[in-house]
């Protein structure tokens, strides 16, 4: 791991240092500067969709050019929409067309590159890209280097930040690749997601009157860039004291697409029969608590539609431990002070943003943002990090870390360096493999991978499927003479992600059922399966992918989705790896019996030579 500072955020220091930022490289200061500018505009592209799709890795790709009159210019540009789309690195490709070739292709991190995904490598490898620049490796130790090495097979020159590139210019240009991967950097060295703790208090440290009274202490401007932070996050947590107290909504509001989960910790279930978060009509809402609470109110929460998920023993790491296995990248943590303290103590909590409003309110019992840590000298106190201050409306907000953003630069070998080393180690020795989130190992088993289908839509017509999800959820509605479902069909075909899709189906289904088709239940796994039928006749690579996983179990890893997924521990039906192992049993029998055929034609020409 290399030794860097990110403003007063230091990072440990392997025994190998490959990059101190002392001493630059060969390269001119001029083109430097031009790489440091195109790897940060890159940057500024891969966050463009936070706050309209859920949290995912950001993407970005800058492809520069040099025009007649020798300047460099930008030629294309793109950025990654959400978990299922098409890559930065394509959309840059076909806005630049022809000038790609010779070009320099900037990306801010390196881009998957396994067998199920190949096509953000191979569309900048066609398009005659002569080098590429990358921020940072991929944190991800399956995808890790990966890229890099395949584009390096081409041909291509490639350069990373802190590895090839080792200057101070480049220094705040990798900072920008850092933060806007903050949340995958922290979950991929912490294995929790990346969590923010936001509270807003007066100029004297209060959250609240003594009385609980609270709204409002911060400014609207402050407000609004509160819903813009849950819109960066896949969940939003509270305690049972916010919800009593306040009565929250935890809405984003911010006129996005996506909506993160609320959840409420509370060890006792002491809550309100009626809350506003109990309303899960458009925004989905789970309950944490410990195992044999209050089985009656865990019963009305149900009808409510709430999700309530049991714990042996309730506490933030448990909680932060069970969304990483649900797949969060961000959490948002706008608790109360017991709980804040709680978290903090728990070490799972990454960064603070602080809205301090110019008020007073004093009170010997008025809470303040962070309850009891057990310190009693000023030299134990939290010290943040790479700290900013920012202006909001009449309000100060103070962000900072703490703890430092991982630099994943690669000392410990990735598997593929490990098997090199020793033959014996195979990176799958375990007989059940997982996936869920399109980024994982087999990610592209995923519904929501980017993998076009054509079948047949509502008219019979053969149509361009974006993804499995686009026409698993489309069917719901297919056959029905009702103008909002045939609107809500339009309007998933015509989804910019599978993610979006699959939100417009699922609250539709919700929200008015008898748009559903009658016999969807009995039908869904039929056309589930003829569509991932030809998703895996389509893509040669996943066929083949499937088929070398016989003799494991196929489990798709969602501890949520008890029909489709495994269920948190086990409980879930995980129809969609039963499918899949279906479908290998399948393409094994058909493979099979192709051999035997062409082995019966051969034995039978070998009689005809024989034949005088």
């Amino acid at each position: 791991m290399m030794a860097f500072s990110l403003g007063g955020l230091n990072f440990p220091s392997s025994p190998v240092c490959r990059a101190s930022f002392t001493s630059c490289s060969s390269s001119s200061p001029s083109s430097l500067s031009l790489d440091a500018a195109y790897i940060k505009r890159a940057a500024e592209l891969a966050d463009r969709s936070s706050g309209f799709t859920a949290p995912h890795p950001n993407f970005g790709c800058v492809i520069a050019t040099t025009s007649g009159t020798g300047e460099r210019v930008v030629a294309g540009e793109g950025y990654l929409y959400a978990q299922g789309t098409t890559p930065a690195e394509l959309q840059a490709v076909e806005a630049a067309g022809e000038r790609c070739r010779g070009a320099t292709a900037y990306l801010n991190m390196e881009p998957n590159h396994y067998l199920g995904d190949q096509s953000a490598v191979s569309a900048l490898v066609q398009a005659g890209i002569s080098r590429v620049v990358i921020g940072i490796r991929h944190p991800l130790q399956h995808l890790r280097g990966k890229a890099v090495r395949a584009f390096r097979s081409e041909g291509l020159l490639v350069d990373v930040l802190g590895e090839d590139l080792q200057c101070k210019t480049v220094e705040e240009c990798l900072k920008s690749c850092l933060l806007v991967n903050a949340p995958l950097l922290y979950r991929a060295a912490c294995r929790v997601p990346f969590s923010v703790l936001k509270y807003a208090m007066t100029l004297d440290g209060k959250i609240a009157t003594s009385n609980g009274h609270a709204s409002w202490i911060s400014s609207k401007k402050s407000r609004t860039r509160v819903f813009e932070l849950r819109g960066r996050s896949d969940a939003v947590i509270v305690g049972g004291n916010t919800v009593r107290q306040d009565n929250p909504r935890l809405t984003a509001r911010h006129g996005g697409g996506h909506l993160p989960q609320r959840i409420v910790m509370s060890k006792s279930l002491d809550l309100p029969e009626v809350a506003n978060l109990w309303d899960v009509t458009e925004v989905p809402t789970m309950v944490a608590t410990q195992r044999g609470a209050k089985r009656s109110f865990q019963k009305f929460l149900a009808s409510k539609g709430v999700e309530v998920v049991e714990f042996e023993i309730l506490n933030p790491k448990v909680v932060m431990e069970y969304l990483y296995d649900r797949g969060c990248l961000s959490v948002l943590w706008e608790c109360g002070g017991t709980l804040a303290a709680s978290a903090i103590s728990s070490g799972i909590v990454h960064k603070v943003d602080a809205f301090v409003a110019p008020k007073i309110i004093g009170g010997r019992n008025a809470p303040s943002p962070v309850g009891e840590l057990g310190m009693v000298e000023m030299s134990q106190a939290l010290e943040l990090i790479d700290v900013h201050y920012e202006q909001v409306g009449p309000d100060m907000l103070v962000s900072g870390f703490l703890h430092p953003v991982p630099d994943l630069t690669p000392v410990i070998p990735s598997m593929d360096e490990t098997s090199a080393i020793d033959p014996t180690v195979s990176p799958y020795e375990a007989s059940i493999i997982f996936f869920y989130k399109t980024w994982d190992p087999y990610g592209a088993f995923s519904n929501f991978s980017l993998h076009p289908i054509c079948l047949p839509d509502e008219n019979g017509d053969y149509y361009s499927w974006p993804s499995v999800e686009h026409y698993y959820q489309a069917y719901k509605f297919v056959g029905l003479d009702d103008p909002v479902a045939r609107n809500c069909l339009e309007e998933i075909k015509n989804a910019k992600s599978p993610e979006e899709a699959a939100r417009l189906g699922r609250k539709t289904q919700r929200q008015r059922p008898d748009l559903v088709r009658s016999d969807w239940e009995s039908v869904k796994t039929d056309i589930m399966y003829r569509a991932l039928k030809c998703k895996f006749s389509t893509y040669h690579n996943l066929n083949s992918m499937l088929v070398s996983t016989v003799g494991s179990v196929l489990v798709e890893a969602s501890p949520h989705d008890l029909f489709w997924g495994g269920g948190r521990d086990g409980e879930g039906l995980n129809y969609l790896g039963r499918l899949l192992m279906q479908l290998r049993s399948e393409f094994l029998s058909d493979s099979k019996s192709n051999a035997a055929d062409n082995n019966t034609r051969r034995q039978e020409g070998n009689e005809v030579r024989k034949s005088p």
